[in-house]
This record gives structure tokens, C-alpha cells and sequence, in this order.
């Protein structure tokens, strides 16, 4: 019970780090998480991170864990460069790696190991080279001596170490089957065989690397999904339900692997395939509902999808439906357009409210009740405002109009000095007629 309370606390395993890492860290290399006290993702990290604390503590690794309040040291960990939360990162000297997979204990122990370890590590024998090939799906090697080729490789190694693994070998330490056209050369290993890079057909060595990290044919997830974008490939996905061992789900999910496996020399520079388990995932992305099983073409760069036209019923219908992709006869939906933005925040806003409404109905009325009646209220003291002021200036209008009419019709002795006036006016004129007729007869 003692045992499980350690490693299910981590304590003295992951320590908190505070405002003296920063010139305290150099001499070590760390795996940090920079988390917010407030933050749910953070939260569910937690028991995951002290487990990764007790298990590089018991492995004997060099990587000290700890964790930092990002609120409270924010210019520490805006100097990191941490602009969400949770965010992993390995800090190697003046190098600070992100971690960007999912967060299992295992996923980022093996980030840890690889990073902290040697850039470019040696195979010394083909014993070595079995165990190394064994343990890892995809592998990246050179063979050969010091060459232009090799430092470009090891630039290419410190960019892209986050990803996978670098190693180094002799020409006869490779597996018997293995054939070079010339040294130095760079291999891959994976899918059960080895490509070699040609730098006049795969163009610059550091996109081929990105391109050839994965698999040909993955089982695709959120954190996978999101890694692939920065490959430029479009991502050829089964949407299935794994749990479903129906003829079509299973049928849909061999037609891909086919395809990834005997049409590589094809499409593996601009395609990638897989399959997704349900379309939930898929749903977000799309902000569609798509009936599964189905086959969907991803353009993870600027959210772009294809569907088929017609049913694929085989090898031959999903090799003719990549090739209307590549000439540009098939139809893109979706996009990143001005509408399709829109479209986004309004989906965005109402899955928000739904799976808040779904998952605390109380809280749901609580934070989009309360703001509701707030504005009912203003809303409504705005127009029985109104409606009083407009009682208000009519009854004014009329009070000035009576005003006006008693001063336009005047008081009885204005009215008594212009009549006075008016007779006075026309004795005046009876006498200058007078003077005239008399002028006349004179």
C-alpha cells in the first residue's frame, strides 16, 4: 500500500520548479511540465506525469522531472516560448525540445530517452542492428564516412530528433538483403523493407525524413492526425468501427492497406494511409456526420476532405479515386475560406454549448442562463425607458403648443392696442384721399 501511494503521488520524483530553474537548470537536463492550476488537461496530466517521475527515477535515467506553474512564473515560461497548458518540453543545454504526442507514460518516457540521448547513435554490429530493429518501426541510418551528406544528416537529426531516431553503421553491419547503389547513402527502415534516399527524386533530405517518418500504413488518432499535417501529404483514412467485424468495415480497412503496400512507388510522396476507429473525430473536422464505414481524403493543410463519388468496392475503385485527387477531376470540400471559417466558429460554439448541456445541465443554465437574463433585463429597462420618455416629450409638445397659442393670440390688451391701431391706420389713409381729391379739384 506504501509502495502504490508512492508511485501514485510521485512524490520526490517530479519536483516544483520556481523562479531559480532558470539559472539552475543548464547543468542538467530536464523534462518539464508547465501547467495552469486551473487548467482540466493539466489536471488529468497529473497522475500521468508523477508516474513518468517514479519511473525515470527508477530506470536510473540523467532526465530530472518537474513541473512549473506557468501562471506564476510567466516570464519564465513565456521565455520557453509556452503559449498553452499543459506543455511538455525537454531542456538540453541552450535546446529546448516540445513534446507533441500523446500524454501515456510510455510515449513520454520514449521522448525523453530519444532526446536526451546522442543526436546520431552507432550500430556497432549486426547483433545490435537486429535488437535496434526490433525494438523500433521506423529507423533512420547512415552508412559511410565523413561527408557533405553526413552533416547535412546531423542537422537534420537535431531538427527532427522529437520525432524519431538517428542512427549510424558500417556497410557490413547491415542485414545481408540490403544493396547500395553508392556510399554514403541515408536508409530508412520500415514496413518490414528499406528505402534509400535519392537526393534528384526525394529533393531535400530533411522533407524526405518528415515524409518517410511513418509508417506506410497507421492507425490513425487525434495526435497522429495532427503530426501528419506537417508532412504535406494527404491522409487517405478508413473510418471504421474496430469493434465491428462486419465484411465492410473490414473490407474497407484491406483496400487501404493494399493500396499502402502495393501502390507505395505511386503515392507514398503525397499520400498517407490509415485507419481511424469511429468518426467522432472525423465529425469535428468535416462538421459533418458521416456514415461509417467510409473512406475520406484528408488535406490537413488547408482542411480540404474528398469523398468518393461511388462505393468503393475494391483495390482497383480506391487506386482510380487517388488518381482523380492527383488530376484534379475529384471535388474538394470543406477549405478554409471566409464561409467555411464562419461555419467553423458557429459549429464550434454550438458543439460547445451542446456537450456542456449534455455533461452538467445545471451548470449549462447556470453560465449561459444567467448571462441570458442579464441582458434580458437591460433590454428590457432600455424600453419602458424609452416608452417613458416618449410619454413624457408628448406631454411637453403639448404644454408648448398651448404655450405657443396663448402667445400668438396675444392678451386683450395687445388685442385692444391693435385694434386702436388699425383704426388709427385707416383714419390716416381717409385723409391722404382727402388731400388727393382735393389736390384735383384745385
Amino acid at each position: 500500500a506504501v509502495v502504490a501511494h508512492v508511485v501514485a503521488s510521485g512524490v520526490g520524483f517530479v519536483e516544483d520548479l520556481d523562479e531559480s530553474f532558470k539559472e539552475n537548470r543548464k547543468d542538467d537536463i530536464w523534462l518539464v511540465d508547465f501547467y495552469a492550476p486551473w487548467c482540466g488537461h493539466c489536471k488529468k496530466l497529473e497522475p500521468v506525469w508523477n508516474e513518468v517521475g517514479v519511473e525515470m527515477r527508477n530506470m536510473g535515467s540523467p532526465v530530472k522531472v518537474g513541473k512549473m506553474d506557468a501562471t506564476s512564473f510567466s516570464s519564465i515560461a513565456s521565455e520557453f516560448g509556452v503559449r498553452g497548458y499543459p506543455t511538455i518540453k525537454l531542456l538540453k543545454g541552450d535546446l529546448a525540445y516540445n513534446y507533441r504526442g500523446p500524454r501515456t507514460k510510455d510515449d513520454i518516457i520514449e521522448f525523453a530517452n530519444r532526446v536526451a540521448g546522442p543526436l546520431i547513435r552507432p550500430l556497432p554490429s549486426q547483433h545490435m542492428f537486429e535488437h535496434v530493429q526490433k525494438r523500433h518501426r521506423v529507423l533512420f541510418v547512415y552508412v559511410g564516412g565523413e561527408s557533405p551528406l553526413k552533416e547535412k544528416y546531423i542537422e537534420v537529426a537535431s531538427e527532427l530528433i522529437v520525432y524519431t531516431y538517428f542512427f549510424s553503421a558500417s556497410e557490413d553491419v547491415l542485414p545481408e538483403y540490403v544493396t547500395l547503389p553508392e556510399l554514403p547513402a541515408v536508409m530508412v527502415f520500415k514496413d518490414g523493407t528499406y528505402f534509400v534516399y535519392d537526393e534528384y527524386e526525394d529533393g531535400d533530405l530533411s522533407s524526405w525524413i518528415n515524409r518517410e517518418r511513418f509508417q506506410g500504413y497507421l492507425h490513425v488518432d487525434g495526435f497522429t492526425l495532427y503530426e501528419l499535417g506537417d508532412t504535406g501529404k494527404l491522409v487517405a483514412i478508413a473510418v471504421i468501427d474496430d469493434k465491428n467485424s462486419s465484411v465492410e468495415h473490414t473490407r474497407l480497412k484491406s483496400i487501404i492497406q493494399e493500396v499502402a503496400r502495393d501502390y507505395r512507388d505511386h503515392f507514398h510522396r503525397d499520400f498517407q494511409f490509415g485507419h481511424m476507429d469511429g468518426n467522432d473525430y472525423i465529425n469535428s473536422l468535416l462538421m459533418d456526420d458521416l456514415t461509417i464505414p467510409t473512406i475520406v481524403v484528408l488535406n490537413t493543410s488547408n482542411q480540404q476532405y474528398f469523398l468518393p463519388d461511388r462505393h468503393i468496392e475494391s483495390t482497383e475503385d480506391m487506386v482510380q479515386f487517388i488518381n482523380n485527387i492527383l488530376d484534379g477531376t475529384a471535388e474538394a470540400q470543406g477549405g478554409d475560406g471566409l464561409l467555411q471559417r464562419i461555419k467553423r466558429i458557429i459549429y464550434d460554439a454550438k458543439s460547445t454549448i451542446v456537450s456542456v448541456f449534455k455533461s452538467s445541465p445545471l451548470l449549462g443554465c447556470f453560465l449561459f442562463g444567467l448571462p441570458l437574463g442579464v441582458i434580458s433585463i437591460m433590454c428590457y429597462g432600455i424600453c419602458t425607458a424609452d416608452t417613458e420618455g416618449e410619454v413624457f416629450e408628448h406631454e411637453g409638445a403639448k404644454k408648448e403648443s398651448g404655450d405657443r397659442e396663448l402667445t400668438d393670440e396675444g392678451s386683450e390688451e395687445e388685442q385692444e392696442e391693435e385694434k386702436n391701431g388699425k383704426y388709427t391706420e385707416l383714419s390716416d389713409g381717409e385723409l391722404k384721399q382727402k388731400d388727393i381729391m382735393e389736390k384735383k379739384k384745385d
